[in-house]
Order: structure tokens, then C-alpha cells, then sequence
């Protein structure tokens, strides 16, 4: 799917901004739970799921910083089947902050800036000017946001020893990356063996291998064979690819049945402007088992996979549940299991 400026939403006042980031927030926060609580990922994914999360909360409330009194830029979210910024303001935040010294001593300086406001404020009795405001947002945005700690294009986790629950695989390694034509983010986990005697001499290899073949949503076995041919040391045995979104809610401009009958909701005043879904999938393929291939100074182990594993999962307040469960019932009869009950984002008006 090509993405097009059309496909895009613009936040343009302070209400939005608050009201767009709460619903993330919120959102992915009760997502987190819920897929621990219903036991969706074992405790280890749980974990990094909630630091890819992390990363995802922390580089939106940098762009809530960054836009809340700029006049002349406005943020954009992606309106087709994400619900999540776009992917370019991700790479707005990380060019900024590559040039945050630049940016800084272009600022007023901090207490000149307090001592304008409180004579504005106790003297003159006159509210602040928002070309001000957007001085002091950006100041507090230029020294708080940290570049490290943006979600990137592709975020590579460490190599963990694999837990007890993947008897299989002796190591876990995870990444993360904001798929360009979704605008949404994956999480993907390796379960692997390690051909040698300590896979972290190994890790660079295995690290670049991954962000170069890897980095956006594809064919499962197509990811896997590159993967399996590119490191002939590393025998994969689980990969798993956790799509998290779209978030279905009232800035969404889709074809998804879940997204036009929470706004047709919404519309008809049936539910609250606030309302939202979560819809979530994992996919997930494993090595069934081994065959070499090349000559006899050359020969590489391979992988045979099976078939790829799809598990659609849709997280929702209860009245949301209703709602779907009357306008889409052939969307919720196929999820992997009923619509798992998330609590309901209020937003005082």
C-alpha cells in the first residue's frame, strides 16, 4: 500500500495533541497488560515488548513537546490501517536531536525567558503569547528528549539466553522496526542455536544480518530463509512477528470493518468520541528440520520450515465487544480467541 499525503491526518491545536497522545497512551499501556494477564507471550517477550513500547510512548510525547505551540508545522498521524504516527515524524525527532546543540543556542536563554513570563504574567497581567510558548515548549523538548531513546527505523535488542518455555533454542534475540508502507510497529523474536562456542563473538554478524534483511513486514519464510543463509552459524528454530496495531480509533480514514463501525459509532452518538480497538497479530513459523546443501568444503546447514502460524487477536472496551460482536460477527469468530476486554479511555471534555 502506497502511503499519500492524503492518508495522513493533521494535528493542529493543543486539544488534538492532548487528546491524540492520551489515546496512545492509554492504549498501548492496556495493551501491555492485557497481552501479559492473557498469557499471549511468554514473560520474556512481555518484557521487551514493554521496552519497544517504551521507546514508542517516549518519541510520542517528544512530538507532543515539539508541536504543541508551533504554528508553522503541524504533526502528521497515518490514517490507513495504523493509527500511529507517521513514520517520518520519527525521523523528524532523530534529525532534530543529531542537531540539538545548533537548535539550543539559537533559544532564548532559560531565565531571561522566566523573568519575561513573570513580568507578563504579575505585572502586565496579560496571558503569555503563544510565539512564546512555543519557545518555552521547545526549549524544554531540545534539553529533555533524548536521540537514544527515539524509536528508529529498526531497534535491535541483545542476545538473551531462551527461556525454559523454547526447549528448542538456546538463545533469544529480539528487534523492533516502524514498517514504512504500514506505518505501524513490529516486534520480531529469534529463537536460535549457535554453532560455536559464544554467540556474542558472533552478535555483530547476526545483528547487521537482521537489520539488513529484516527490517519490514514480509513473507515470513522469505525472512526466515534470509535470515538462515546469511548466517551459517546460527540455526534458527522460532521466529515470531508481532504486528501491533492498527489502533482503530477516531481519526482512522480506512477500509477496516473494525474502523468503520467504531466511526460509524462514534457518528450516530452511540459510543463516545474517545472510543477505540486495538487489533493484533502474531505470526509465527518453525523449523520442522535440517538438510546441507554445497560441496563438501562448503557445505551449509539449512532450515525446512513449516507453514506460517497467524493468530489474530482484537482488544477492546466492553461496549466496543458488543458493538463488533453486532456489526462484524465473521471478523470475531475468526480471532484466535474472543476480543479480550481492555478498560475504556475517558476523557473529560
Amino acid at each position: 500500500m502506497i502511503v499519500t499525503p492524503l492518508d495522513s491526518a493533521i494535528l493542529d491545536s493543543k486539544e488534538q495533541y492532548v487528546f491524540y497522545h492520551k489515546m496512545i497512551d492509554f492504549s498501548l499501556k492496556e495493551l501491555i497488560v492485557a497481552v501479559q494477564h492473557n498469557q499471549i507471550c511468554n514473560n520474556q517477550e512481555v518484557q521487551l515488548f514493554k521496552q519497544y513500547s517504551d521507546l514508542l510512548l517516549y518519541s510520542i510525547e517528544a512530538m507532543r513537546v515539539k508541536y504543541m505551540y508551533d504554528d508553522e508545522e503541524n504533526m502528521k498521524v497515518d490514517l490507513t490501517d495504523s493509527g500511529f504516527p507517521n513514520y517520518l515524524e520519527f525521523r523528524y525527532l532523530f534529525n532534530d536531536l543529531e542537531l540539538r546543540e545548533e537548535f539550543l543556542g539559537r533559544l532564548t536563554n532559560v531565565d531571561d525567558l522566566k523573568d519575561e513570563f513573570l513580568d507578563t504574567l504579575m505585572r502586565k497581567k496579560e496571558p503569555i503569547a503563544k510565539r512564546k510558548l512555543f519557545q518555552a515548549a521547545s526549549i524544554v523538548y531540545y534539553t529533555s528528549a533524548k536521540k537514544e531513546y527515539i524509536f528508529n527505523r529498526f531497534v535491535q535488542g541483545k542476545i538473551l539466553p531462551a527461556p525454559d518455555s523454547v526447549p528448542e533454542a538456546e538463545h533469544l534475540v529480539s528487534w523492533s522496526f516502524y514498517d514504512v508502507t504500514h506505518n505501524r510497529p513490529f516486534i520480531c523474536y529469534m529463537y536460535f542455536n549457535y554453532d560455536g562456542r559464544n554467540v556474542k563473538d558472533y552478535k555483530d554478524e547476526i545483528y547487521t544480518v537482521l537489520k539488513n534483511t529484516s527490517d519490514r513486514e514480509m513473507a515470513m519464510d522469505t525472512m526466515a530463509y534470509a535470515i538462515d543463509k546469511r548466517l551459517p552459524k546460527v540455526m534458527p528454530k522460532l521466529i515470531k512477528r508481532v504486528d501491533l496495531g492498527p489502533i482503530h480509533n477516531v481519526f482512522a480514514k480506512d477500509e477496516n470493518d473494525v474502523t468503520h463501525t467504531i466511526l460509524d459509532g462514534i457518528a450516530k452518538k452511540i459510543i463516545p468520541l474517545e472510543s477505540y480497538a486495538i487489533s493484533f497479530k502474531i505470526d509465527e513459523i518453525s523449523s520442522i528440520s535440517e538438510f546441507k546443501e554445497g560441496g563438501f568444503f562448503s557445505k551449509q546447514t539449512f532450515q525446512k520450515w513449516n507453514t506460517m502460524f497467524r493468530q489474530r487477536f482484537v482488544f477492546a472496551p466492553h461496549r466496543i465487544i458488543q458493538l463488533l460482536y453486532n456489526k462484524t460477527p465473521e471478523i470475531m469468530n475468526k480471532l484466535a480467541q474472543a476480543p479480550i476486554q481492555i478498560a475504556d479511555l475517558k476523557i473529560e471534555k
